[in-house]
């Protein structure tokens, strides 16, 4: 029991969610009895059955982290983007239980939560980095805003009445404009959220490039991009149109007022993925989205 003492887990958890609850007490008294301990946010140890020897928190600040080794997350794809936050201001490594529906960002689902404890406990996972972007408003030649993602930053109408209009930039140089619902500037890991709903690529988490994905342009070029992830994506929205809204992660909004500029590029912090299982992201994709692949032959050997 006291080979582990100086070992801490910092637990976020959907305490709006009862399958939260009962995860994060089984997460909790397994890892306390292999002598790990485990730290929580005061405001969410309210809803959780906690034992006495959980260490509460106050703040929810990047210091909270201070000398965690992981930062599980139990909850859906907003839970866990929530986690993301903690993580790359920390960082300290995620690793995701899900909860919710898809859960792309997750190691682990639900049934998995007693082989998730033996893995930390044991120290039997690796840890990767995703890729974010950071993300610049500009108002005459003013910066009003910055942000980040680890999914994407969409650029949006803000009333369903109107149009967007916008014009694209990569790299400096002028690429289309249109009237359109929105733009999503992506991340590889976003390509499976709300890129991929709006008709983008979906991009294995390797490769290196960023994504810029029009939603219902009245175009006929208005075709998603991938870019290098050295490239510079902007979009201009023009002058004589309602305000529109930046979404990052679709948990932090701003108003972008006729003539913003947004400009995105490579993220100088990433966020720190901890991963349990060596499965290819093809079958993870097959996984999640129940893909049809009876016939499926291989190579032959």
């Amino acid at each position: 029991m006291t080979q582990n003492r100086a070992r801490t887990v910092f637990l976020l958890a959907h305490t709006g969610r009862p399958a939260a609850i009962r995860s994060a007490e089984l997460v909790v008294k397994g890892l306390l009895r292999s002598g790990i301990g485990v730290r929580v946010l005061e405001a969410e140890a309210r809803d959780l059955p906690l034992p006495d020897e959980v260490e509460l928190v106050k703040e929810a600040t990047p210091q909270c982290l201070d000398g965690c080794e992981l930062l599980i997350v139990l909850g859906g794809d907003g839970t866990l983007l929530r986690g993301a936050e903690f993580a790359r201001a920390s960082g300290v490594p995620m690793l995701g239980v899900n909860l919710g529906r898809v859960g792309f960002l997750a190691e682990a689902e639900r049934d998995d939560l007693e082989k998730v404890v033996d893995r930390v406990v044991a120290r039997s996972y690796e840890v990767e980095e995703r890729m974010t972007v950071d993300v610049v408003v500009h108002r005459n030649g003013d910066i009003v805003h910055t942000d980040w993602a680890l999914n994407e930053a969409a650029v949006q109408k803000a009333g369903a009445e109107k149009l967007l209009e916008v014009v694209l930039e990569i790299d400096g140089r002028p690429v289309t404009g249109f009237g359109c619902d929105g733009i999503v500037l992506s991340t590889p890991t976003g390509s499976t959220a709300y890129a991929f709903s709006a008709g983008g690529p979906v991009v294995w988490p390797e490769v290196e490039a960023l994504l810029m994905v029009p939603i219902s342009a009245h175009a006929l070029f208005a075709k998603p991009l991938v870019t290098s992830p050295d490239s510079v994506l902007a979009v201009e929205v023009l002058p004589h149109i309602p305000p529109g809204v930046l979404w990052c992660d679709g948990r932090r909004t701003v108003e972008l007022p006729p003539g913003a500029r947004v400009e995105v590029r490579r993220g100088a912090v990433p966020v720190r993925l901890a991963r349990l299982h060596h499965s290819s992201f093809t079958d993870r994709l097959v996984a999640k989205f129940a893909l049809p692949v009876s016939g499926w032959r291989g190579a032959p050997h």
